[in-house]
């Protein structure tokens, strides 16, 4: 994967940077949200396309981004793992994540309703060791969703790449995460998906999407992903993951590999 990595950040590096305080300026008021998943070897292709149309958000001289992220669940019942799984609305995501390259962490709840749509309030903390060990940003949580730190507990970490891309006519913005890999704080197993790239296409819904039609040249289809759910589903054994098995199996396809 190594030479392929290289390979993607040349391409990212030879294309138009754009700031991250520019890409405050890409406003899209009507805006709708769609997961494709795919692999390196297409996202190369995929750049060969979009190269001269798409500017790649840059922060502090980086054109790509590392991330970490911890979820927090019920002990046992896992109960916001079954809302998703059980495909239950409204439900709840709670997690803490660290820009890497600038260093700022946050501790957000994530709320999807019964129409689909999702809301992301947060709040800066001094990093997500702060929260696991002093339960620093509690009155938040519990304001947001009712639990405490005694509620909940971490269950499944993440670490991945990410790349920004924003088309000419700030009419759409992609963001693009690869070298997927996962820690549970619960089993202490590890997992990796570092073939797997998921694009989310946020777009404004009112105009013409330049880049679906590569996509479907591609034949890079959409595909919902849940980095919690999934990374707790390769790593937790007890979990019941009746819904996600064809998802899975589909993913081993796409990259090529069985998953580790």
């Amino acid at each position: 994967m190594t030479a392929l990595y290289e390979k993607l950040h040349h391409l990212v590096a030879q294309m138009r940077p754009i700031t991250l305080e520019e890409m405050k300026s890409v406003r899209l008021m009507k805006r709708t949200d769609t997961k494709f998943v795919t692999n390196v070897e297409k996202l190369l292709a995929l750049l060969e396309l979009t190269h001269e149309s798409y500017s790649a958000q840059h922060n502090n001289g980086k054109c790509i981004a590392g991330y970490r992220t911890v979820y927090w669940d019920t002990p046992v019942t896992h109960e916001m793992f079954r809302q998703h799984h059980c495909k239950h609305f409204p439900r709840t995501k709670v997690r803490a994540r660290t820009y890497l390259d600038s260093g700022h962490s946050f501790l957000e709840v994530k709320k999807k309703d019964n129409h689909g749509k999702t809301r992301k309030k947060r709040i800066e903390i001094p990093s997500i060791e702060a929260v696991i060990a002093d339960g620093y940003g509690e009155e938040f949580l519990t304001e947001r969703t009712g639990y405490t730190f005694r509620d909940i507990i971490p269950t499944i970490e993440n670490a991945f790449h990410r790349i920004t891309l924003v088309n000419d006519a700030k009419t759409e913005r992609l963001t693009i995460d690869f070298g997927i890999n996962f820690l549970n704080h619960e089993t202490g197993e590890t997992g990796t998906m570092d073939n797997l790239v998921i694009i989310e296409l946020k777009r404004d819904g009112r105009i013409h999407s330049p880049i679906l039609a590569l996509l479907r040249q591609l034949r890079i289809k959409p595909s919902g992903f849940s980095k919690y759910c999934i990374g707790s589903a390769i790593t937790n054994d007890g979990l019941k993951i009746n819904r996600f098995k064809k998802r899975l199996h589909r993913y081993e396809k796409i990259t090529g590999r069985p998953r580790n």
